[in-house]
């Protein structure tokens, strides 16, 4: 059984540590009101210019539709872009991110496809690199910012479409995960490039039947359009991974302190009986030298 002077000891350690997670949690707190309402802000853009570019892919077929929405005409390898976070007490935000990112590429490669990872932020490369270590293409590294934005996305986009065109894949899938509160963020995997075009898409951006004429013509606009629809994706998917990492740790750093208090209340009702057991040893020990005399 543990000394008094042990007990006591442990007491205050963990009245150290629940200080420590409750001051986390309340920074989570702060942080994710800012980041929610970013990601959420987000989402109609990349809605309605999906919506738009698919009006547009609509009107484009055959030669003369941009390689990022036509493809290479073969879908052999596969690029998974996975986007986890930096820094770790989240959780099992990461660990539900990587796992959804090897069951995709399980899936592929016994299809008898190629399959290789493109890791932003550091938490996913440790679990990602213990089974597919030689499948690792590149990384990018957003540990230097303190709050990843646009400008990180573009340049990942950038890398992106350059390999893209540089014939280093067919097809790159997105995998990151969507707010919905801090006790939920569901991993998705959605396909990046070549440019997905939604389905009845063009019926919403155009009005139904309504005739549009575009000035440049649709392959000009498209020719821009697509890059940016790559940038908007991936600015989204760390605007969704800031929301989700701040949602996850607030709720891991209450479970905590929670654990912590349980903790303290079960050391003290020890510490109490120990104590208690002790004084009535001590005035044993009293009357017995005292009957002794």
């Amino acid at each position: 059984m543990a000394s008094l002077k042990e007990l006591k000891g442990r007491i205050n350690s963990v009245k150290s540590t629940q200080k420590i997670t409750k001051a986390k949690q309340m920074v989570a707190a702060a942080k994710l009101r800012k980041a929610q309402a970013a990601a959420e802000a987000a989402r109609p853009y990349a809605t309605r210019l999906s919506a738009v570019m698919a009006s547009l892919a609509g009107k484009v077929s055959g030669d003369s539709a941009p390689k990022l929405l036509a493809g290479t005409g073969a879908s052999q390898r596969h690029l998974l872009v996975v986007v986890n976070t930096d820094k770790g007490l989240c959780g099992g935000l990461n660990a539900n991110i990587v796992k959804a990112a090897k069951a995709k590429a399980k899936a592929l490669i016994a299809e008898g496809k190629d399959v290789a990872f493109y890791l932003v932020g550091k938490k996913g490369r440790a679990p990602i690199k213990r089974d597919y270590a030689d499948r690792i293409s590149d990384n990018f590294d957003t540990s230097t910012v303190r709050n990843p934005g646009f400008e990180e996305a573009e340049a990942v986009a950038d890398e992106l479409v350059t390999m893209y065109e540089a014939g280093k894949f067919d097809v790159a899938h997105l995998v990151y995960p969507v707010f919905q509160s801090a006790l939920v963020q569901n991993p998705t995997v959605q396909q990046l490039i070549p440019v997905p075009t939604p389905e009845n898409a063009g019926d919403a951006a155009t009005g139904g039947d309504a005739v549009v004429e575009y000035e440049p013509d649709e392959e000009a606009i498209l020719e821009e359009l697509l890059p940016r629809y790559v940038k908007t994706q991936v600015f989204g998917a760390l605007l969704e991974i800031a929301a989700s990492e701040q949602g996850a740790s607030m709720t891991a750093m209450d479970n905590a302190t929670r654990n912590a208090g349980d903790l303290i209340n079960k050391l003290t009702i020890q510490y109490n009986r120990s104590r208690q057991a002790a004084i009535t040893t001590e005035l044993i020990e009293i009357i017995a030298g005292a009957e002794a005399l």
